[in-house]
């Protein structure tokens, strides 16, 4: 599965057209058994992830402090069904929006959408008008029909983190675990930054500026010589990774040219973000090494 397939899953949920062709999913847990009666016709899925844009005051910043207050929020990858892991054709996530009270995702197959509602000091949390595209899946075992069910059973939700890993739970009125999800989180990414380190080697340059929209997944910005665009793709199917893609300049000549060339190849090989603080993020590549050293401009 491309990384460019979680920006091309999730636009789906908002077109009109996959409402036209959705089936209401309040059923209960189903039996694998069961005779699965979707037709064999292509779900119109999305081509970009642009319908994530809010407006400037819906925008939301997800925060640690929010979710142990118990706000859920954010993109969460779905790492297991009933206690099993999750059997997929592409990345199974959930996106819950608050402003819109609603969730966008996908069950591994299908584009799925769904109002909800929780309460932070109940921790009670429910799905309901819950939808989904009907494209037949033809990876064995797929658990996409077992996600649907447990939405429809969810009555609660608790979480949990280990090291930078937080985890939520969605369970049923038994108070059994129906999913098991990861957080996704690299809303610390949004805003405008000024390179100050390339690997190790200082930079010194203010005018080598980037600007990261996560929620577009979009990367604009200067080189320092040279305007800067690409995009933004979270990898929904490991842990806390990203990419930069299509990163394209102008072609004006530049005084230094390999450190425009070194900035491109340090974006081009980051696969994760740590923040150092509310002003400083390092980007670093699969073997976590730091390529990149970014401090928040006012």
């Amino acid at each position: 599965m491309k990384k460019s397939s979680y920006a091309a899953l999730i636009q789906g949920a908002l077109m009109t057209g996959i409402l036209a062709s959705c089936s209401n999913l309040n059923i209960p847990l189903l039996n694998r058994q069961q005779t699965d009666t979707r037709q064999n016709t292509p779900a119109e899925l999305p081509t970009d992830r642009e319908h994530i844009r809010h407006s400037a005051h819906n925008d939301y910043n997800f925060s640690i402090t929010d979710l142990e207050k118990g706000l859920v929020t954010g993109d969460w990858t779905i790492e297991s069904v009933n206690g099993e892991p999750v059997v997929a054709e592409t990345p199974a996530f959930i996106k819950f929006v608050p402003a819109e009270k609603r969730i966008y995702g996908n069950n591994g197959c299908n584009t799925i959408n769904a109002t909800y509602s929780f309460d932070t000091a109940s921790r009670a949390m429910k799905f309901s008008e819950l939808a989904a595209t009907m494209r037949m899946c033809s990876t064995p075992g797929i658990t996409d029909l077992d996600i649907n069910a447990a939405l429809a059973n969810t009555t609660s939700y608790s979480w949990d983190h280990s090291d930078d890993e937080y985890f939520l739970y969605l369970r049923d009125a038994n108070g059994v675990e129906l999913l098991k999800l990861l957080h996704q989180n690299f809303d610390f990414l949004n805003g405008a930054w000024v390179v100050t380190a390339i690997e190790d080697e200082p930079v010194d340059n203010p005018d080598m500026q980037l600007v990261i929209d996560v929620d577009s997944g979009k990367i604009h910005g200067n080189t320092g010589c040279n305007i800067l665009n690409g995009t933004m793709d979270v990898d929904m199917e490991t842990a806390n990774t990203l990419s930069f893609q299509d990163i394209v300049t102008t072609r004006m000549a530049c005084p230094d040219p390999s450190l425009q060339t070194r900035l491109i190849v340090a974006l081009e090989d980051a696969a994760h973000a740590k923040p150092i603080d509310a002003d400083h993020v390092m980007l670093l590549n699969l073997l976590r090494k730091p390529v990149l050293s970014l401090r928040r401009l006012q």
